[in-house]
């Protein structure tokens, strides 16, 4: 079963419940009918009312009014309360476990980040996971040059040295591991963009990925003072 990034709540339940708990649990304030639909990642406002009112029979939330406004909010002592934070926090941990995976690579990526889509969360079943790598200097790769502009470039330093010939095999290695995990984990099929040092700074000087990637990316890891991180990336979502 592939996940619906743009609703994950889906590989739990095909009813609204999920969404509006999902709502819920994100919220640190009450919210009226109105704005769970309007947060919601579907469902209408009248379904999302048939559905609280069903969900207040339960006891897991609780309806209040509030002024002129009938307002509801998660039950915290509810013990199905934990069940929807899990709910809410789908795509999190999904990047919580992509992220402890790449932070465990050796050779160390210098750069990766999600974007597209998934990163967004607007994808649905039918999308894939896209995913930005840069690799450390490979055997076989032209010393990159550095080039004086407006975009930051990696730097000459030791955490820039060349893989050995062992640490490039290990490398496509460990990218067709975190396939194989990212499509146990969510059903969804992992794409990788993997780049050197100078297609990454290529990109940044001409590609609209790197433009992609300020907006939404979300990002994985980046190589401690290296400095090729883009200013609009996220770390959770």
């Amino acid at each position: 079963m592939i996940m619906d990034l743009g609703d994950p709540t889906r590989a739990v339940t095909p009813t609204l419940d999920g969404p509006v708990l999902a709502v819920l649990a994100r919220s640190g304030r009450p919210l009226t009918v109105g704005e769970v639909a309007a947060q919601a990642a579907r469902g209408s406002e009248i379904g999302v009312r048939r559905c609280l009112a069903r969900l207040v029979e339960q006891g897991i939330v609780e309806a209040m009014e509030m002024g002129r406004n009938r307002v509801h909010q998660l039950n915290r002592d509810h013990v199905a309360a934990a069940a929807a934070d899990v709910l809410a926090n789908l795509r999190v941990e999904l990047w919580r476990r992509m992220r402890a995976e790449i932070g465990a690579w050796q050779p160390a990526p210098v750069y990766a980040c999600v974007f597209g889509s998934s990163a967004r969360g607007d994808g649905d079943v039918a999308s894939d996971i896209d995913l930005v790598v840069v690799h450390p200097p490979m055997p076989d790769e032209a010393p990159s040059r550095r080039r004086d502009n407006k975009v930051r470039s990696i730097p000459t330093a030791p955490e820039a040295a060349p893989a050995t010939p062992d640490e490039a095999a290990r490398w496509h290695d460990q990218l067709d591991t975190l396939r194989s995990h990212v499509r146990l984990w969510s059903g969804n099929v992992l794409q990788v963009v993997d780049l050197s040092i100078g297609e990454w700074t290529s990109q940044q000087q001409n590609g609209l990925l790197v433009e992609e990637i300020h907006q939404d990316g979300v990002e994985m890891f980046e190589f401690a003072g290296i400095g090729l991180s883009t200013a609009g990336t996220k770390m959770g979502r």
